[in-house]
């Protein structure tokens, strides 16, 4: 088991609200750190649920209507890195992550890709133990760990947040879906932080909400520095997640990240990195993201059900590969649609076949079938 050279706790019966001083669950560079390590220390950081104690094992639908998305998501920091300045790169370093023994999946009405189909709450409490997922709610599958977090970043320099604010202030009057800034259940709750400051869900040039399912133990990911000490927080930590994470959740839960930090002086200037990397560059025996030997797979091109064709749109894509795959888990193995549409989020990965056979993008869904238990529903296609 991972042990930290230092280790940052919090108290997971409280919501951050009532512990502030460990955390925060907006981006902003004027958050001050509550923590201080050096290069090459291995920190242990404890983290919240995404939706921060909202659902436990009692949990119903109902629960899910009125949750407070505003809280979302509750991250543990900011760390100030010794050395690190604007323009290095910081490289984290995936020692560990040890998960707790519950997770939930959650529906939320207005929230997900399908958004438009799936208007109605739905829930999934599950039981982790043993590398695997399980569930009442969802019978007949086992999904196995992939733990990694969802969300890993830095602060936004003063500079980088303006410019953030400003092209999601244009995008939102053009009509896009963007989240604002909002001082509703911010944390910090100062008004001249919370009033500007960046909203968790989306990632942005300093990471966040990733939600890369290869980021698990022994993965390393670099992030270009903005302001001094990088200011490095995390969150939103998931057992198991697909290539999409389509309904809006994965396998949610509480874990503590163990990682370690290296300073790349000036890369991000010298080799005008923009943007989040990652690599691993270990094998891992056995894997721990295994590319599925039994498989079930739909795909999806770039025209409606109803017969209008759009040109190279990924999205519609996407969209039409997940609707083949929730149609074929109702028909052939008897799920219900919310059901499927959780097991593409928490199992399936979409994958981009081809981009350049215009009008028509491909989008494949792929269903790894080992998740299926033997006394499941029917197995494979017919």
């Amino acid at each position: 088991m991972t042990r930290g050279d230092v280790y940052l706790s919090i108290d997971r019966t409280r919501t951050l609200s009532e512990e502030p001083e460990k955390g925060h669950n907006r981006w902003h560079p004027d958050i001050p750190p509550i923590l201080e390590v050096r290069q090459g220390q291995v920190v242990g950081v404890e983290t919240r649920d995404a939706f921060d104690g909202q659902f436990t094992a009692k949990t119903t639908a109902n629960k899910v209507r009125g949750v407070n998305l505003n809280v979302v998501h509750p991250l543990t920091g900011p760390i100030y890195i010794d050395g690190a300045e604007p323009g290095d790169i910081l490289e984290v370093s995936i020692a560990d992550i040890h998960v707790g023994t519950f997770g939930y999946t959650a529906q939320v009405p207005g929230f997900g890709f399908l958004r438009d189909i799936f208007t109605e709450p739905f829930f999934v409490r599950w039981g982790i133990s043993d590398g695997y997922a399980t569930s009442g709610d969802l019978p007949g599958v086992r999904i196995p760990g992939a733990p990694f977090m969802g969300v890993m970043g830095l602060a936004p320099s003063i500079e980088l947040l303006n410019l953030i604010n400003k092209r999601e202030t244009d995008l939102s009057k053009r009509g896009g879906n963007v989240l604002l800034p909002n001082i509703a259940d911010a944390v910090p709750q100062s008004p001249s932080i919370s009033s500007t400051a960046i909203r968790t869900i989306a990632p942005h040039e300093v990471g966040g909400n990733l939600d890369i399912k290869q980021l698990t133990k022994g993965a390393k990911i670099r992030l270009p520095v903005y302001v001094p000490g990088a200011l490095f927080s995390v969150g939103d930590a998931h057992f198991a997640q697909g290539d999409n994470e389509s309904c809006g959740t994965a396998i949610e839960m509480a874990a503590t990240l163990y990682a370690s930090f290296h300073v790349m002086k000036g890369a991000a200037t010298e080799r005008n990195i923009r943007d989040v990397q990652f690599y691993r560059d270990q094998d891992f025996d056995p894997a721990p993201i295994p590319e599925p030997r039994r498989f079930f797979a739909t795909t999806g091109q770039c025209y409606t059900r109803g017969g209008v064709a759009f040109s190279e749109d990924a999205s519609l894509a996407s969209r039409n590969a997940l609707l083949n795959m929730i149609d074929y888990l109702v028909a052939e193995h008897g799920y219900t649609p919310q059901q499927a549409y959780t097991i593409c989020s928490v199992a399936v990965d979409l994958k981009i076949s081809e981009l350049v056979d215009v009008p028509n993008f491909v989008v494949t869904a792929i269903l790894p079938l080992d998740i299926f238990t033997s006394s499941g529903r029917k197995q494979g296609g017919r």
